[in-house]
């Protein structure tokens, strides 16, 4: 039984037969006088990127500062305008060929969280640096269970090629451990689920798939020890307590649903049980995991790519059966470039949908979203020209001054903009990337 003597342990678990899952974070873990102080809560970050660049025309506002008309892009975020800033004019110079052959995806996907030129190479002598997420993450350290999450809709390509003379390893994911480790994307529910919830002392892999099978909860096995705590706490943790188990199974049985369509289809190769059939299931439910997992403090860092670099996907569900990538290529095509815009729309509206669900989740006296830096970007702006030097960025979240658009010198490095994040989040790190100091129009918000 746990005794509320003093603040409750940010490492107390809920435990029941050989099970045990972490808890949110709750007002009991604060001493009583910080307990109502949104300052005095932790500062997460995450990463929201699409890939295949942007009809830029359609997402760059027609105004700079305050004010300004949301292009047809930007109109899913109406409701969270004063959240978000968006900024125009930031490229990656380190992206750029340097003697290197051209291949835009295989140097701008691993630039654009790190900010540095990538070694061209097939092999496995891979060279990148550490993306700004990594650093954050070492900064928080052993506070959470895990470091960092890093999900993603497409399966990894593990051999060759993707881009001319890159390896699949550049364009895999956005997040680099070190220079020499990348952290590709999970793309599997199931197995995300399993990674929230399991550790050396829960219910092995295979108990936990069985129990996923057999459509029971993981929330059954603890239930007395949820409900002796629940005892112990005020209204507003007890509220907490039940929204945390509530989202958890909503998205077990999410889960359980995608397995028993997956096991229909165990002909498929390309799907493994657990990946909804449906892409926009799929999307919403990797978004509901990336929530829940900073709704219980399991991580305070995360990236999202809703598509590997170079991807071929089509979108028949919104009236698109082109290949995304060949789309990007458009050639000033107008039914192309029309296409491409209602799909980079069709995007923002998943972003829309990930600030909805921070914003839902209540954090003290404020919401997830409060407490969170959101970068929103990719790798590209106008695709068709592999253009890395005027990128499509919007910071949100309650950390950054919102309801902007912020017009730069295109010779400005994006590096300057993760310097300054890094600073909103604490980091007092001299440099980054190829950085010449800390974005003023971020760090001084």
């Amino acid at each position: 039984m746990i005794v509320l003597g003093k603040p409750l342990s940010r490492r107390t678990m809920l435990r029941g037969a050989g099970t045990m899952i972490a808890l949110p974070f709750l007002e009991a873990m604060m001493p009583a006088a910080k307990a109502a102080d949104i300052a005095a809560r932790p500062k997460r970050l995450q990463i929201f990127y699409t890939p295949n660049g942007m009809m830029m025309q359609n997402f760059r506002p027609a105004t700079s500062g305050k004010g300004f008309a949301l292009p047809s892009t930007l109109e899913p975020l109406a409701p969270h305008r004063d959240a978000i800033s968006v900024f125009s004019g930031l490229g990656h110079p380190s992206a750029a060929a340097m003697g290197d052959r051209p291949a835009g995806h295989g140097r701008s996907c691993p630039a654009f969280l790190t900010g540095t030129h990538v070694k061209q190479t097939e092999g496995s002598d891979i060279r990148c640096a550490i993306s700004v997420d990594q650093v954050y993450a070492q900064h928080v350290g052993d506070a959470t269970q895990l470091s960092s999450l890093e999900l993603g809709i497409d399966q990894a390509s593990l051999l060759g090629s993707c881009d001319i003379g890159y390896s699949c390893a550049y364009t895999n994911g956005i997040s680099w451990l070190n220079p020499t480790v990348p952290l590709p994307v999970a793309a599997n529910p199931r197995d995300v689920f399993e990674r929230l919830f399991g550790d050396g002392d829960a219910l092995d892999e295979k108990s936990r798939l069985a129990q996923l099978r057999r459509q029971t909860s993981i929330l059954d096995f603890v239930m007395d020890d949820s409900v002796r705590l629940a005892g112990q706490l005020g209204a507003e943790d007890r509220r907490k307590l039940d929204e945390y188990r509530d989202a958890t199974r909503a998205i077990e049985k999410r889960i359980q649903r995608a397995m028993a369509s997956g096991a229909a289809q165990s002909g498929s190769l390309e799907r493994p049980a657990g990946i909804p059939d449906s892409f926009d299931d799929h999307v919403r439910l990797m978004i509901d995991l990336q929530v829940l997992a900073m709704q219980a403090d399991i991580t305070r860092v995360g990236s999202f790519m809703i598509g590997r670099e170079i991807s071929n996907r089509t979108y028949p569900e919104i009236g698109i059966p082109d290949s995304h990538h060949m789309l990007s290529h458009h050639g000033h095509n107008p039914e192309k470039m029309t296409k491409l815009a209602r799909l980079n729309q069709h995007h923002m509206e998943y972003f829309a949908y990930f600030l909805d669900r921070m914003k839902a989740v209540k954090d003290g006296e404020g919401t997830l979203l409060d407490r969170t830096l959101v970068l929103r970007g990719s790798a590209f702006g106008d695709p068709n020209e592999h253009d890395h030097m005027d990128l499509p960025v919007i910071v949100a979240g309650g950390l950054i001054e919102g309801g902007r658009h912020v017009v730069l010198d295109k010779t400005v490095t994006m590096s300057n903009l993760l310097l300054a994040a890094l600073h909103r989040l604490d980091v007092p790190a001299a440099s980054f990337g190829d950085s010449t100091g800390p974005l003023a129009e971020l760090a001084g918000a």
